[in-house]
C-alpha cells in the first residue's frame, strides 16, 4: 500500500441546522492494487480535547509531532491509525465512530511516535510505501 496524502480537518456548518461543527473528519489516500482509494473517519470533536487522557504518547495536546515547519495533529493522524490497527478498512470508505471507548480502542498498542515515518515519507517524497503495519504495533512480550 502506497500512501500519498493524510490530512485531517474540521468540519464547518453548512446550515444553521446541521450540527458538523462537532465533528472532524481524518482521511488517508493510498494506491492498492493499482487503484486510488481514500479512507475517511468522521468522529465526534470532543475526542481532540480528550485523546491525551488514553494516548499515553508523552505529549499532552497538538501538535503530536513537527515535521520541517509542518506540525502533524492529532486529527491528522487518525485515520492512518484506524489503517494500520485494522488493515480490513482498506476496502471501506468511511467509518464513523462516536464512542470514546471505541475510538481508544482503535489506539491500543499503536507506537503514534513511529507514525512520524509515515509523515515524513508523504511530506518529503509524496508518498510513503507501507509494507506492514506490525512495524507499528507494540508486539507482546514474550
Amino acid at each position: 500500500m502506497k500512501i500519498t496524502r493524510i490530512k485531517g480537518y474540521e468540519l464547518e456548518k453548512a446550515q444553521s441546522n446541521t450540527s458538523e461543527d462537532f465533528f472532524n473528519r481524518s482521511e488517508v489516500t493510498f494506491f492498492e492494487d493499482g487503484e486510488e482509494r481514500t479512507f475517511h473517519v468522521l468522529y465526534i470533536r470532543y475526542f481532540d480535547e480528550t485523546f491525551p487522557e488514553f494516548l499515553n504518547i508523552g505529549v499532552d495536546g497538538d501538535p503530536i509531532f513537527k515535521i520541517s515547519d509542518k506540525e502533524i495533529l492529532f486529527k491528522d493522524l487518525v485515520a492512518l491509525t484506524l489503517l494500520i490497527k485494522n488493515p480490513s478498512f482498506r476496502n471501506r470508505k468511511r467509518i464513523y465512530i462516536n464512542t470514546r471507548e471505541d475510538f481508544a480502542s482503535y489506539f491500543e498498542g499503536v507506537h503514534i511516535q513511529k507514525l512520524k515515518e509515515i509523515f515524513e515519507g508523504v511530506h518529503n517524497k509524496g508518498e510513503y510505501n507501507l509494507t506492514s503495519p506490525l512495524h507499528f504495533l507494540a508486539q507482546p512480550s514474550a
